[in-house]
């Protein structure tokens, strides 16, 4: 006993010496603080919602002193530091009864004022230990406590102190425990409510029942009942966990929750006082609302989730990110805008634009949309249209609009996988796996990519042939800004725009009257992948492009529902929108094109010019028209199919057949009674010859059944 008594007076003595350390003015230190969660603004300033930056704690914005209810402050005075406008920083008496307390009794008492636990909290070095404050330990936070009140008001000090207090959980501070615990701002505490929370600041994490006896403890001081008090705390404590709002009263809007997660990972450590998107507050809200109504439209067809970005042409900047539907959705945490999916029939501008730029095809082409069976790893690939019927020969123009399937998959391998493989990169789409994975199924969305890759591919058809990257926070880093490139040439974009905007080329499989006509110029490409799993729209006008998917993020099939019934409204309601106030309009012919016949040609490759000609005068690559067989093609023959039903055919465009030094015929098709052996066939035309070597393999009859004529490609 004697020694606690020591202890005591060397405590009390220890106050009127010795150094302390450096405290920042109430000014710097309100500057300093910065809530956990910030606001994320859209492009105009207004608050898009409240983004989590601190995982440690939830801190509000500051409040001030003027804006916390008078109930509290009376309430916490009373509770915490009777003497709080009248003692210096220390309560004598009270200090004198803790020393005589911790000599001579059992019991201890709380000694410590506002300004000591204000102290503590501005520096860490004071924080209390576990096992209790020793003497030098207790010295400095008296120190540091009379310090702050020579330099600080009352006022000051009682404001830091409500602003820093831990509350209940994770809540530091008044305002983020009123917000969190009663939903509404420290302004409107009543009294029960105040008590409440000046219960919490003795033991913030004591249970319930304890935490109602020392508010109604503090009621009764006051000569208050306290009959609500556990009504109160019970309904406070069952509250769940939601974002800090603003300091205007009633919670904030929730417009973008996955692009505000995507920027807050890139603000890393720091703690900006706000977040900057280019998002459109306006153009985001009317993304979403067409976004439901579609949805509630196709409820009961197994569509439940959704998504829509909007990227400006001409910066790349995003003006809505909207990666869930939100509530109704089934995954609404899952952005569906970087979710990789197969991307169907919106791989086919790029395989035809490939095409048009080597000079293989023209808008005017013909096609053969007939039935195709083509080798792919030891068995057949018949692609097939989505309305199982085929055509015939069909132009270019039209098999691109009306996204028929065999004339897509017959342009592919005039490339060849590598090559559509390679292009798909360069567009930005970040195919998986590579080429030989794929083969001719890559044409036809077989890979997976992002609805933010796809939509800023077309968003490259809309500027010309010119990819850069989309950007959705005005702070990017120049460094990381990735440096514009050609995509395909300008009058090759401008092709297949033309021809993506044709209202009459997609009439065969659209109608005249579908959800892709909109009331200016728009080029519009559907796509829906294997098994009506994932639906797609996307477009661009001369200011905007618009992708929409829908879909389930589980990867449920639909129930019958086309890219016109699926992401196709939402699509066009939200370009009518965009467009409101000025329709769209047509971008002119760039230099290289030629108009003859209604159609529009690069330069050399329209009727009547000779292809030497051009490649004479280097406007033309030395490619020629051989479409089958690929060079380097295996033909394996069946022996238990008649050698009559397996001939092969060449096919390629107009001009004379030889092979083996024997004239086998002229036109575009040529049937040949194959046999075992290496060869070579030439075709001959006003532009060269070219050459494809191949090789036709005989094989022994298999065990258990009879395989499929197989042709192979090496490229």
């Amino acid at each position: 006993m004697r020694r606690r008594a020591a202890a005591a007076v060397l405590w009390l003595a220890a106050v009127a010496a010795g150094p302390a350390a450096a405290q920042p003015s109430f000014e710097a230190h309100r500057a300093a603080h910065r809530p956990s969660d910030v606001p994320l603004l859209d492009r105009h300033g207004a608050v898009l919602q409240r983004v989590r930056l601190d995982d440690r704690v939830r801190r509000a914005e500051w409040v001030a002193l003027a804006d916390v209810s008078p109930a509290l402050r009376h309430a916490l005075v009373l509770g915490e530091d009777r003497r709080f406008w009248q003692h210096g920083g220390v309560d004598w008496p009270a200090l004198a009864a803790g020393a005589w307390a911790a000599a001579f009794d059992d019991r201890a008492r709380g000694a410590s004022t506002l300004t000591m636990q204000l102290a503590a909290l501005l520096d860490p070095a004071l924080a209390r230990p576990a096992g209790g404050r020793d003497v030098g330990e207790k010295w400095s936070q008296l120190r540091a406590a009379q310090r702050l009140e020579a330099r600080w008001s009352k006022s000051q000090i009682l404001e830091a102190y409500l602003n820093a207090v831990p509350l209940r959980g994770e809540l530091v501070g008044l305002r983020a425990a009123s917000l969190q615990l009663f939903g509404k701002q420290p302004s409107g505490l009543d009294a029960v409510e105040a008590a409440l929370l000046a219960a919490l600041v003795r033991a913030p994490n004591a249970p319930a029942a304890r935490v109602e006896r020392r508010a109604c403890e503090l009621l009764r001081l006051q000569q208050l009942g306290c009959d609500a008090v556990g009504i109160t705390l019970a309904q406070a404590l069952a509250r769940q966990p939601g974002p800090m709002h603003t300091a205007a009263a009633g919670p904030d809007e929730v417009l973008a929750p996955h692009l505000a997660r995507l920027i807050a990972r890139s603000a890393g450590g720091s703690a900006p006082a706000a977040l900057q998107a280019t998002v459109d507050a306006r153009v985001q809200r009317l993304a979403i609302a067409a976004l439901r109504r579609q949805l509630a439209e196709l409820r009961g067809r197994g569509v439940e989730d959704g998504a829509v970005l909007v990227i400006d042409n001409a910066s790349g900047e995003v003006l809505a990110w909207v990666g869930s539907a939100g509530r109704g959705a089934s995954a609404p945490a899952v952005d569906a805008v970087l979710a990789r999916r197969q991307p169907g029939s919106t791989l086919k501008p790029f395989v035809y634009g490939l095409a048009l730029e080597r000079r293989l095809v023209t808008p005017a082409s013909l096609i053969d949309d007939s039935p195709l069976a083509l080798a792919a790893e030891g068995a057949l690939y018949r692609p097939r249209n989505y309305d199982e019927g085929f055509r015939g020969p069909v132009s270019v123009r039209e098999a691109l609009a009306a996204s028929l399937n065999v004339p897509a998959v017959r342009v592919a391998t005039m490339l060849g996988p590598d090559a559509v493989f390679d292009g798909l990169v360069r567009a930005g789409l970040k195919p998986a796996r590579h080429a030989g994975w794929h083969g001719h199924a890559l044409a036809l969305g077989s890979t997976d990519t992002t609805l933010l890759d796809l939509t800023n591919a077309y968003r490259a058809l809309a500027n010309a042939g010119r990819w850069s990257a989309p950007n959705w926070t005005p702070t990017l880093p120049a460094a990381k800004a990735e440096s514009p490139r050609l995509l395909l040439p300008p009058a090759v974009a401008w092709q297949l725009a033309h021809m993506l905007s044709d209202p009459a080329a997609r009439a065969a499989t659209f109608g005249l009257d579908s959800p892709l006509v909109t009331r200016g110029y728009a080029a519009v490409k559907t796509g829906t992948s294997k098994d009506l799993r994932d639906n797609w729209c996307i477009g661009f006008t001369d200011r905007y492009t618009v992708g929409v998917w829908v879909g389930n993020a589980g990867g449920q099939p639909m129930h019958g529902v086309s890219g016109t019934e699926g992401a196709a409204p939402v699509w066009r309601e939200v370009m009518a929108a965009l467009h409101a106030d000025r329709p769209s309009r047509a971008p002119a012919p760039p230099p290289g094109l030629v108009a003859q016949g209604g159609e529009w040609y690069l330069a050399g490759t329209e009727p009547g010019v000779h292809m030497a000609s051009a490649v004479a005068q280097g406007r033309a690559p030395a490619v020629f028209g051989i479409v089958s067989p690929r060079e380097g093609a295996v033909i394996v023959l069946d022996p238990d199919i008649p050698m009559a039903a397996q001939r092969l055919v060449f096919e390629g465009e107009a001009g004379r057949w030889r092979l083996g030094g024997r004239e086998l015929g002229r036109g575009t098709r040529i049937a040949w009674l194959p046999r075992p052996g290496r060869h070579v066939v030439e075709h001959h035309s006003a532009a060269g010859v070219q050459r494809v070597q191949f090789e036709v393999r005989a094989a022994p009859p298999p065990r258990g059944g009879r395989p499929p004529v197989v042709s192979r490609s090496s490229g």
